[in-house]
């Protein structure tokens, strides 16, 4: 069976753009700060962007496509997510979800066939192009305490669905790939038994401070389906390079003691061998054979570029032995052979 995700993805997209931040997630971002943040990160050569409707609730999708709809449309990869229709209101709860954004949309959850060919129409007009390359089914997850079900009901009605209907629309030449994008790992390893995705968005799950799971019982079952993914979240929102919050949701600042214990582990290894931690991260968690790319969030052309250089970076092996004979990181966890 012919990996897909490896024939689309090739070297060139290693590292991508992710559009949480870009979505007014953390803080008030605005327009122009977004434009040079996509700015600077086309000039670093990244040419894989990663949104999606939830995101800002349209407002990553309308600034990303600001910046992409001027470029050549061959010219780069761009993933987006169904299953979250956004719906306009004057009486609009955006702001519950998204307090530092300016939203007029109202999201309603829809993992059927009709949703996601209707998704698949929405998104390229916000962003301004013809199509989309990769489609993520969004959050069918346990941690997404929003959906209106729990999250094996609403897996059923992908299963109906989302799920064939994104792989006729691969067959029909619509779109390249597809997946699920998930916090957790249970939605991943049912996708991979029960349909026939390409490629998944790993989010939260492989990083320095948690990867055990995703590396002992995620990976094995990917590479007997030769199916890959794309890592999300290696900084852990930011975490892992300072900021005060662990991954998303409304109880991200909620940080269990021992993630801050290991922080401050790798902080000393790293500054004992003169390693960046953001490098560390993003090299570690870009290593494993059955990841095709990296997205990586920003909000700055400072945070774009310090991205790009990271991945660019040398890290003495000195410093992976120490992290495994601490015993911080798994003993069988891939370590990165950089620069390529």
């Amino acid at each position: 069976m012919t990996n897909r995700a490896k024939q689309i993805f090739t070297s060139g997209h290693r590292l991508g753009l992710g559009g949480v931040p870009l979505g007014n997630e953390f803080e008030v971002v605005t327009d122009e700060d977004a434009i040079k943040t996509l700015e600077a990160s086309w000039k670093a050569g990244i040419r894989y962007f990663d949104v999606s409707p939830w995101y800002g609730l349209g407002a990553a999708e309308r600034r990303f496509g600001m910046f992409l709809h001027n470029q050549p449309r061959d010219s780069y990869l761009i993933s987006t997510k169904v299953g979250k229709l956004l719906k306009a209101s004057p009486k609009n709860d955006a702001r519950s979800n998204f307090p530092y954004g300016n939203s007029p949309n109202n999201v309603v959850f829809d993992y059927s066939a009709d949703g996601v060919k209707r998704s698949i129409e929405d998104s390229p007009q916000r962003l301004g192009i013809d199509r989309i390359d990769v489609v993520f089914v969004h959050d069918i997850s346990s941690d997404n305490k929003l959906l209106p079900r729990p999250w094996q009901e609403e897996f059923a009605i992908a299963m109906k669905g989302a799920f064939p209907t994104l792989s006729r629309m691969r067959e029909e030449g619509i779109i390249k790939a597809w997946g699920i994008g998930v916090n957790t790992p249970e939605p991943i390893l049912r996708v991979m038994q029960e349909a026939d995705p390409d490629v998944c968005l790993l989010a939260s799950q492989y990083s320095l401070i948690d990867h055990a799971n995703a590396l002992n019982n995620l990976f094995p079952v990917a590479r007997q389906k030769n199916m890959s993914f794309v890592v999300g979240s290696s900084l852990n929102a930011g975490f892992i390079t300072g900021s005060s919050r662990y991954n998303y949701g409304q109880n991200s600042w909620k940080i269990p003691a021992e993630h801050i214990v290991k922080r401050d582990k790798l902080r000393a290894i790293a500054n004992q061998f003169g390693v960046d931690l953001r490098t560390a991260a993003l090299q570690f968690s870009s290593a494993p054979d059955v990841a095709v790319s990296l997205v990586v969030g920003a909000h700055t052309e400072a945070q774009a570029l310090a991205n790009a250089s990271s991945m660019m970076a040398t890290v003495p092996p000195g410093f992976w032995e120490e992290l495994k004979r601490q015993r911080l990181i798994e003993d069988n966890a891939p370590l990165p052979q950089f620069p390529a």
